[in-house]
Formats: C-alpha cells, structure tokens, sequence
C-alpha cells in the first residue's frame, strides 16, 4: 500500500508498546495524545485516503469514458453493418454477383441455412438445454432481513467498513 503509512504504523505501535511497558497506569486519552504528538499517523491515513478519493475520482472518470466509447463503437459496428446490408441489396438488385477491387473481392453467394423454431412444445427433450437453478442472494438477504426463516442461510456479523464523507 503506502510504505508512508506502514512506517507510521510500526513508529505508532512500538511506541505504543513501549509507553504501555513504561507506564502501566498510562490512561487511554493520555497514551493516544502522546502518540498522536510523537508519529504522524493520523497525518499518513489522511493522504492515503486522498490518494484513494483521487484514484476513485479517475476511476469514475475512466468509466464514463469507457462508456462513451462503447457508444461510439455500438455507433461504428451498426454504420459498417448498414453499409453491408446497402451493398448487398444493390448487388442483388443489380445482379452484380462479383466485385474486385484492388484492396478487396465481395461476392454474393448462398450463406448457411438458419434454424426456425414453429412449435417449441413439438421439440424433443434431446435438444434442450436444463438450467441449472442460481441462488438468488437478494431474495434471500431481505427475507432474514424481515425477520424471516430461510433454511440453509443466515446473516454474517457486521463488518467494520470505512465511511469517507467528502466536505
């Protein structure tokens, strides 16, 4: 992570260690404000949490440009697509069924046969596919949520988490 905040931390806890050994009858709120004074820890987590709101800023950045681009790529894909489907129409209107150009050859020719469906129920049971079942875990989080029994499932003991507030 940050070799900054991981030397703060070794500074912090042997010091720590250390003012415990010495002074055993040390209160909490004097021991935290000696090494409050004596490390600068609180200062390390404080730009390493800038850091991640930096890097979660690009990141949001970067996403919505990486949307873009799939838009512009979805836009490229269905203009190349148009384009074929034109000149395959006008190659069978006109009757052109070869063309050779110095960078490429298009022909029109039969493509593969495709499979229509007319009746799903006359298909035998050979020729589907089973599913197999998935555990919907939201459904199952919000009935113990409500108080319900769900057999094989329980809640986990909270986490501690990290709550960051921009000012």
């Amino acid at each position: 992570m940050s070799l900054y905040v991981e030397s703060e931390l070794n500074r912090f806890t042997e010091l720590r260690r250390r003012l415990i050994d010495d002074y055993p009858d040390l209160d909490d709120e004097a021991l935290f404000d000696t090494l409050e004074g004596a490390t600068n820890l609180k200062e390390a987590v404080g730009e390493l949490i800038r850091s991640a709101l930096s890097d979660e800023a690009l990141e949001a950045g970067l996403k919505l440009r990486i949307d873009e681009m799939k838009e512009r790529l979805a836009r490229f894909q269905a203009t190349a697509q148009s384009k074929r489907t034109f000149a395959l129409q006008v190659m069978e209107e006109t009757g052109l069924e070869k063309l050779v150009e110095p960078d490429f050859t298009v022909s029109v020719r039969a493509g593969p046969c495709s499979l229509v469906v007319v009746d799903e129920q006359q298909i035998p049971e050979d020729y589907w596919r089973p599913q197999p079942p998935r555990l919907d875990r939201k459904a199952a989080l919000d009935a113990i949520a409500r108080g319900q029994q769900v057999p094989g499932a329980t809640l986990s003991n909270a986490r501690v988490v990290l709550s960051v507030r921009r000012k």
